[in-house]
């Protein structure tokens, strides 16, 4: 009989790369629940054989996640017990579950953690990077155009960036770093876990250099991470708070002698300067 709890879903980090990462908790559950939800049947099938165990299998991916939904919860409803898991790392951190877990959870079902391997975690504990504050991105878009625009808009976060990668991606993706962040520090850690682990660390030119005299750095899954924005200084902060007070105000109307006097009397500084800004401001528009 299962000592797994009835009527839970167990959402179970497996290995990223070694085998031996696989908590015994994780172990235990594989073994004793009545059902495997896994994002490659076929992927999954060699870890509980290594396991020695053998619960049913069923299939869930991005393009199926939607309409298992009903089929798991009945399964709970049954009294059943089902583990959650994807080919690699934490369910839902860039992997399918999280439409699941959410409907499951707003059903008032109870659903479990068995923590254990996340590549980004890992990652970020052995980069040399700040970890206090990071901003994690999973995959950055596959197109160039639409890529760029991602990074843009990240090009002033003061925390530690981190985005996973593919191998046939990684040299656009630190071409797109160079042109949008510049000489910025990155790391990269790849093939975690596993025999070949590497981490390669310095500006994007430069990993890209390395990448051109040993193509075998470009293989293997990537975690990117890039070191934060330096803080901006208090005038460079007055600017980006003047410039946006002028523009609200522009935008609504406000003459531009007018909108100088306010930004002068709320920021300081002389109202000739600001009408000066303003009228830049306005001409851009």
């Amino acid at each position: 009989m299962s000592d797994a709890i009835s009527g839970v879903l167990y959402v179970v980090a497996t290995p990223i790369g070694n085998l031996d990462d696989l908590s015994p908790r994780a172990a235990r559950w594989l073994g004793e629940v009545d059902l495997v939800a896994a994002e490659d049947t076929r992927h999954t099938s060699r870890l509980l054989r290594h396991l020695g165990v053998a619960p049913p299998l069923l299939s869930l991916h991005e393009h199926n996640e939607a309409a298992r939904v009903e089929q798991i919860d009945a399964r709970l409803v049954a009294g059943e017990a089902v583990a959650l898991v994807s080919d690699a790392g934490t369910p839902l951190i860039s992997d399918p579950g999280f439409v699941l877990v959410r409907e499951l959870r707003a059903r008032g079902r109870r659903i479990v953690p068995v923590p254990g391997a996340c590549a980004l975690v890992a990652a970020l504990s052995a980069a040399g990077l700040p970890t206090d504050r990071f901003v994690f991105q999973g995959f950055l878009p596959a197109k160039g155009g639409t890529r760029r625009g991602r990074l843009e808009t990240l090009a002033e976060r003061e925390e530690t960036l981190v985005f996973y990668e593919s191998p046939h991606r990684i040299r656009d993706t630190l071409a797109d770093l160079d042109t949008v962040l510049g000489e910025r520090r990155v790391v990269l850690a790849r093939e975690l876990t596993k025999t070949f682990e590497t981490f390669l660390e310095g500006s994007p030119q430069a990993l890209l250099a390395r990448m051109t005299d040993d193509p075998d750095q470009a293989r293997g899954e990537f975690v990117v991470m890039v070191a934060g924005a330096a803080p901006k200084s208090a005038d460079e902060a007055a600017n980006v708070d003047a410039d946006a007070l002028l523009g609200a105000m522009l935008a609504e109307g406000v003459g531009v002698k007018q909108a100088a006097a306010v930004t002068a009397r709320t920021l300081g500084g002389a109202k000739k300067i600001w009408y000066a800004r303003a009228q830049v401001l306005k001409d851009g528009d």
